[in-house]
């Protein structure tokens, strides 16, 4: 519902045309999911804990610069979502090292997957549109 009444406001960044407003709210959603499952992760004290605990804050930054979009840049968004597809990646690795021991490891490592998923479905349709 947020993102229609962005979209009707006419949510666009200078330098580009009314982004996808569905690839946007899927972004977020997984940058929320994965958030979730790092905070639950980091408290397993597991060596994966400190990548948590850094994947669930900047996935919490990019989910609320997603929110606000006024202020952003295209390559400002572009980068952003490079460092949250970097420590999404980073956090997916270490914790798929105890994804056989820890349910809440494995579940967390496919919450990064997917929010790099989504990360990189959003981008491909920026450069698509720049």
């Amino acid at each position: 519902m947020m993102m229609d009444m962005m979209s009707k406001d006419g949510m666009s960044m200078a330098g580009m045309s009314t982004m996808d407003m569905s690839l946007v709210q899927a972004c977020m959603d997984a940058c929320s999911a994965c958030e979730q499952a790092c905070t639950v992760c980091s408290t397993q004290m597991m060596s994966c804990a400190p990548a948590c605990m850094n994947c669930a804050d900047m996935c919490n930054t990019m989910m609320r610069a997603m929110l606000r979009m006024q202020g952003l840049t295209p390559a400002v968004l572009m980068s952003m979502l490079d460092a949250c597809i970097a420590m999404c990646t980073l956090c997916m690795d270490e914790c798929l090292e105890h994804a056989d021991e820890s349910e809440v490891c494995r579940l967390c490592a496919q919450s990064c997957k997917a929010c790099v998923e989504a990360c990189m479905a959003l981008k491909d349709s920026m450069m698509k549109m720049a």
